[in-house]
């Protein structure tokens, strides 16, 4: 089958559904000025919009990068070792235990629908169908052309509607009331549940969060539209953002007049308890080890599931649970969520149950 031409007299989608229709298996390539881009297609199904074995610039590598699910040194490793063994990208994830099967899968889904939002909206350049051009790997994923251009065209609509509604991007978002505990909530909403604090801006939520920047505006607009979260300031670029707590001036102390004897011993006194206090909350600090700035998702996403999870059961009970095992006992979190490997969770309530810290100490 000989398929070429020009977008301006076949668009992305119509040839699509063309290929989709007669089941073909092959490449997709398609150029506009700079732009490169490739779809395969096996028996009328997606299977990859990326180029198998290429490093550096490679589309799911950057997508990895967007969604912040592997750190930076991660990243770099990946392309050293796609360098010097010449092995495909996936491979390597695989094999190097980066990620299972399943959530590679889901992965390259999140890539090709990304990319297609992106293609279907290409109005000139050139395309050319290559039938003897493979998919060289394993297939991983595989979307039907009638469900992928579906969700590509519905992005693209509500990709215009979103420009309007954070047309304000140093708007901060704050809390407003959480969803009651039978809502489901998608995991992009569960995601973002951990980055709204009252002093993060859309732009800067937008930065942190583990997804594209479609996946966090389509969850932001649910959660304003279900007014679990609301805009509750602006913030001009380049401002600092008012920091989480801020402490009142301490209360000047003032002490009654002592002879010079006792008033040095009383600051000799007070030193000492200073420092025994300073050895002891380096110690305990140095028990606790925060996750790394580069760390991958997992640990952020554990985290913010035992927070929202906790919240979720005092909003229920009354109060926090005595321990995170009651969280389990009770079916508000699966066991496996308070797993984080190479970590320890260290929840402490107060004793009345209605305050808590949660920390990380190191396994080893």
């Amino acid at each position: 089958m000989s398929l070429q031409g020009n977008l301006r007299d076949f668009s992305v989608t119509e040839i699509l559904q063309l290929l989709g229709t007669q089941k073909k298996t092959g490449c997709l390539e398609l150029e506009w000025n700079t732009e490169r881009a490739v779809i395969f297609m096996q028996d009328g199904a997606i299977v990859s919009t990326r180029n198998g074995g290429v490093v550096g610039n490679e589309a799911l590598l950057q997508f990895l990068r967007q969604i912040r699910r592997l750190s930076d040194e991660q990243l770099q490793g990946l392309v050293s070792i796609q360098k010097e063994s010449n092995r495909d990208l996936e491979d390597v994830l695989l094999k190097g235990r980066y990620m299972d099967a399943l959530e590679l899968g889901r992965v390259i889904e999140r890539q090709i629908l990304d990319a297609l939002a992106m293609l279907v909206r290409w109005e000139n350049g050139t395309y050319r169908f290559d039938a003897n051009r493979r998919w060289p790997g394993v297939v991983m994923a595989r979307l039907s052309v009638e469900s992928a251009l579906m969700e590509a065209l519905r992005r693209v609509d509500e990709h215009k509607r979103f420009i309007g509604t954070f047309k304000d991007a140093y708007q901060v978002l704050g809390i407003r009331d959480l969803p009651d505990p039978d809502v489901e909530l998608s995991e992009e909403e569960r995601e973002l549940f951990g980055l709204i604090d009252g002093h993060r801006t859309i732009l800067e939520i937008v930065a942190t969060a583990p997804l594209t920047e479609y996946e966090t505006h389509e969850a932001l607009d649910r959660m304003l539209n279900e007014h679990w979260v609301e805009v509750i300031g602006h913030r001009d670029p380049g401002e600092v953002s008012v920091p989480e707590t801020v402490k009142p001036p301490a209360r000047r102390i003032v002490l009654p007049v002592l002879s010079w004897t006792r008033e040095v011993l009383v600051a000799v006194m007070i030193g000492l308890l200073f420092y025994g206090l300073a050895l002891a909350s380096k110690s305990y600090r140095q028990s606790l080890v925060p996750p790394p700035p580069q760390q991958d998702g997992v640990v952020c996403t554990r985290l913010n599931d035992v927070r929202y999870a906790l919240e979720l059961y005092r909003r229920d009970r009354g109060a926090f649970p005595a321990t995170l095992q009651q969280l389990v006992e009770d079916d508000w979190l699966p066991a496996r969520r308070l797993e984080i490997p190479g970590y320890l969770l260290v929840y402490q309530p107060d004793h009345a149950g209605t305050t808590y810290s949660l920390d990380l100490a190191s396994a080893r």
